[in-house]
């Protein structure tokens, strides 16, 4: 895993006692697209450092990965492109299609399979609120 500088870090150690959001994108996705700026917004007015953002890039060439990182990311870490764990995650978490936000548990348990809901849906709470609601189904 790759975090947002970009530098290697160890995933298990990276993400512990945090509240994790696996986000599952790609470049050419339209809707990918007008949410990740949403979702780094959000991010940012967390700014809380229990909480952590994996980009899991459904993207088709490490040229876009790269791309849609520079233009619309925030800081949060990602796993880099042709990953074997891209897979496992997307196997692991029933993911079909994109965009999906997933959050977990540091021990890899869903806490909220549809969080894209939470922060663009019918009753959006404010980010700081909806984080904390996050924080406390994840036992942290």
């Amino acid at each position: 895993m790759v975090n947002g500088q970009p530098r290697k870090v160890e995933p298990v150690e990276h993400l512990k006692s945090k509240v994790v959001a696996l986000y599952f994108s790609a470049h050419w996705c339209p809707p990918c697209r007008a949410f990740t700026p949403i979702l780094k917004d959000f991010y940012e007015e967390v700014g809380d450092d229990e909480f952590e953002i994996v980009f899991v890039s459904f993207d088709r060439a490490a040229e876009a990965l790269t791309q849609y990182m520079n233009e619309m990311h925030g800081s949060w870490c990602y796993l880099p492109f042709g990953s074997p764990v891209i897979k496992q995650l997307s196997d692991q978490y029933d993911i079909h299609g994109v965009p999906v936000l997933v959050i977990i548990k540091p021990s890899g348990e869903v806490v909220k399979s549809n969080a894209r809901a939470d922060i663009m849906g019918q009753a959006v709470k404010p980010p700081k609120e909806t984080f904390q609601g996050w924080k406390v189904a994840c036992g942290l």
